[in-house]
């Protein structure tokens, strides 16, 4: 809430550039052009259709995640198991495709699960008060494991008779853009209107502002924080039932190290990890930095053992912006 408040007077004493020029996801997003550019003077692929198309296809499955991540981390929480909940999503849909039912229920099953697992760690974190990076680290595991049973860590890629639908939601595309980027910016516009626009996502940030105070107003902080722990594992479903129909096969491996990804990919945007502030377009800045960065490193020929070291970097001076950024303000 007084991350929410500060966010309100900034914007009233100053003109509307003056306020953009002063969030860090406008750098980000002024990053990404720059690499952009550069890349495309220094490189003769980085803008054929070809690339473009993989960077936008590659950089949503991240993308999806972390905008459910950016409401955890608005509530001052974290979420450690989404990798693995996309692995276990993943692998449910897939065994149950196999099996010969229809793509709609195995999507059903696999957003179920997804489901059930976020208000299981939303129950512990709200309701029993243990520490979410506990709760999520141990469902990495357990969702990861629970994988592996479910297909006797074994390789799924038969479908059943919609094995065609699947591969099609994945894979497809609609006039030269890929359905992954269709639904991502769908979903983006659909949490940043929440964020922005509802009481519910008022509460999200009145919970990561200041949590005694939004308990004394009357938010049901329990209840809110269930739903975006819920949120985000379902955002892990979606991902990875979409990832699912691209790759056209499903391994216990999937999604591994994914969640730093997401994690990182909604601070860079501007998520700050005490909580009280977030954006649906700060993550998917973030998302698409990172995969730019990666995407660059193949052209220029340097070794992908750097990506995370350049990732890291990013990440430090996204948290160096917003302590600079703190202090003015406290001026």
């Amino acid at each position: 809430m007084t991350t929410a408040l500060e966010e309100t007077i900034n914007r009233r004493q100053h003109n509307p550039l003056t306020w953009m020029i002063s969030r860090q996801t406008f750098w980000v997003f002024v990053a990404v052009l720059a690499a952009g550019m550069f890349l495309s003077l220094t490189t003769d692929t980085f803008l054929t259709q070809q690339n473009l198309f993989n960077i936008t296809r590659n950089f949503t499955f991240v993308a999806i995640i972390a905008l459910g991540q950016t409401l955890v981390i608005i509530t001052g929480g974290i979420d450690l198991s989404v990798g693995s909940v996309l692995a276990l999503v993943s692998m449910v849909l897939g065994v149950t495709m196999q099996a010969g039912n229809g793509i709609a229920i195995g999507i059903l099953a696999a957003l179920a699960v997804a489901l059930l697992i976020g208000l299981f760690e939303g129950v512990l974190i709200a309701y029993l008060g243990m520490p979410p990076f506990v709760v999520t680290l141990g469902m990495l595991s357990i969702a990861r494991s629970l994988a592996m049973v479910v297909s006797n860590n074994t390789v799924v890629f038969q479908f059943g008779p919609d094995q065609a639908k699947l591969l099609a939601l994945g894979g497809g595309s609609m006039f030269g853009v890929s359905n992954p980027v269709i639904y991502t910016v769908i979903l983006a516009l659909i949490t940043g209107f929440t964020l922005r626009w509802t009481g519910f996502g008022r509460h999200i940030f009145a919970i990561g502002g200041n949590e005694a105070a939004a308990i004394l107003t009357g938010v049901r902080v329990r209840q809110i924080k269930v739903a975006v722990y819920m949120i985000s594992a379902l955002s892990a479903g979606v991902a990875g039932i979409i990832e699912t129909g691209w790759l056209g096969a499903v391994t216990t491996n999937i999604g591994t190290g994914m969640e730093l990804q997401v994690i990182a990919a909604a601070v860079i945007g501007g998520a700050n990890l005490m909580g009280g502030a977030g954006t649906a377009f700060g993550a998917l800045i973030g998302a698409a930095l990172e995969e730019v960065i990666r995407n660059s490193l193949g052209l220029l020929g340097i070794n992908s053992y750097w990506q995370g070291t350049f990732i890291g970097v990013a990440i430090l001076l996204a948290i160096l912006f917003d302590r600079i950024r703190a202090f003015r303000l406290s001026e």
